[in-house]
């Protein structure tokens, strides 16, 4: 898909089709690192889905890709259920706009789920960084995203992603036990 041609997906069910097929995979990825229940990784993917809909003219291609675009909007959209969950709506939010999940799409989820457990359990040990830390280096060590779209997703500057991410980095160097895998980043 012609990342100019993002604006329309609002607009035009097959440019969304496509859209939709080429990053599903990816952002249920994304989301299930964050989240351990397959119907919340579910709600999660479609909020992320509709959130592009509505913002998709917010896309500027000389700011990024559009995949560093598109972690922008998963990660503002878990940290949105993240802050729900702390003020105590989430049961009354998913309770509304839920479909029931079949047996099928809860055995895909629960294998993305278990595919991603290795990815949770560093983010337990990512919960020692700060918010701004933990974001920046999740995107680029977890997501694959350059610094520079790892940037455009948090709205910082490259330079202050790359003061983020040393931190993060010379943070979980210190704290993570020799049996735990370190992460290889490259800037």
């Amino acid at each position: 898909m012609d990342e100019h041609d993002l604006a329309g997906i609002g607009q035009d069910p097959d440019l969304f089709e496509v859209f939709y097929r080429e990053h599903l995979e990816r952002v249920q990825r994304f989301v299930a690192r964050r989240v351990a229940d397959p119907h919340l990784v579910a709600d999660l993917t479609a909020e992320v889905f509709l959130a592009v809909v509505r913002s998709a003219d917010t896309y500027r291609p000389d700011r990024g890709s559009v995949v560093g675009w598109l972690y922008g909007v998963a990660h503002n959209v878990v940290a949105a259920e993240r802050r729900r969950r702390a003020r105590e709506h989430l049961a009354n939010e998913r309770a509304a706009g839920r479909r029931d999940l079949t047996d099928e799409d809860l055995a895909l989820l629960d294998d993305r789920i278990d595919a991603e457990s290795r990815a949770r359990e560093l983010g337990a040990a990512m919960d020692e960084l700060t918010f701004v830390e933990r974001s920046v280096l999740a995107l680029v060590a977890l997501d694959g995203l350059t610094v520079k779209d790892a940037a455009l997703a948090l709205g910082v500057t490259q330079v202050a992603a790359r003061v983020r991410l040393h931190r993060a980095k010379r943070v979980l160097r210190d704290r993570l036990t020799p049996t735990t895998p370190t992460l290889e980043v490259t800037l």
